[in-house]
């Protein structure tokens, strides 16, 4: 896998919210043309995007604002079980940490932190566009 993309209205929020989380921009682009618009399924089609790593660079988030045409609401206040992309999940060091730092940015907590026996304490925290992000930090 290469990366997941994902289309939001606020670039700036999202690129910020996974930062505090803590992925590394790679990089941030304007896409417009003939090719975008062919490969995308698009007319005149205008975006800014950018793609995020994790720190070991292995997975990536490529987001996309559009300038044009309008995005479409997707539902971002869909629950857990609704069709679709969910959830994507992260391994923290630092639960409460990691929270701490997302929270400035508009997260919120869809559920509880639960612990699962020894092994682990886990969430799924809601953000900018309505994004849910599990965490999990295991504890051995």
């Amino acid at each position: 896998m290469h990366h997941v993309g994902m289309t939001v209205t606020d670039l700036a929020a999202a690129v910020a919210y996974f930062e505090a989380l803590g992925m590394e921009l790679e990089g941030k682009a304007h896409m417009e043309g003939e090719f975008v618009d062919g490969v995308i399924g698009l007319e005149g089609s205008r975006s800014e995007i950018a793609m995020l790593h994790t720190p070991d660079g292995r997975y990536r988030i490529e987001f996309s604002e559009f300038a044009a045409p309008d995005a479409i609401d997707g539902s971002a206040s869909a629950p857990i079980n609704a069709l679709g992309l969910r959830h994507i999940a992260f391994v923290v060091d630092d639960l409460d940490d990691t929270l701490a730092r997302l929270q400035p940015h508009g997260a919120e907590l869809v559920g509880n932190v639960e612990r699962y026996q020894d092994v682990l304490r886990t969430c799924y925290v809601r953000g900018p566009e309505g994004i849910i992000v599990e965490l999990s930090e295991y504890l051995r």
